[in-house]
């Protein structure tokens, strides 16, 4: 009796698809749960800290430069996650023109 030649099996394409989703929903949840929190929670807290810097509350420095900042950085941290994540699942990228 002849075994026929042993080829390891590919996960199949919707199983990898629906990880990728899986894990794309997830890093964005967590990302917009950071959001709120910056958004919300911070900026509501912020009105307590009621000393002076640079002639302006530390509260408004808080809610305006801060939360941009943090805004900023999500958006960094979620392109530099998908590109690392696009590589893991071999999803194809766009060009870039």
């Amino acid at each position: 009796m002849e075994m026929p030649d042993y080829q390891p099996r590919q996960p199949p394409v919707d199983a990898v698809r629906a990880g990728y989703w899986r894990r794309n929903r997830r890093l964005t949840l967590a990302l917009l749960g950071v959001w709120t929190l910056v958004s919300f929670v911070l900026v509501y807290f912020a009105r307590d800290l009621s000393f002076s810097f640079f002639g302006w509350p530390f509260g408004f420095w808080v809610a305006s430069q801060g939360a941009l900042i943090v805004y900023c950085l999500i958006v960094a941290y979620y392109a530099y996650a998908m590109r690392k994540m696009d590589e893991e699942f071999k999803m194809p990228v766009a060009d870039e023109a």
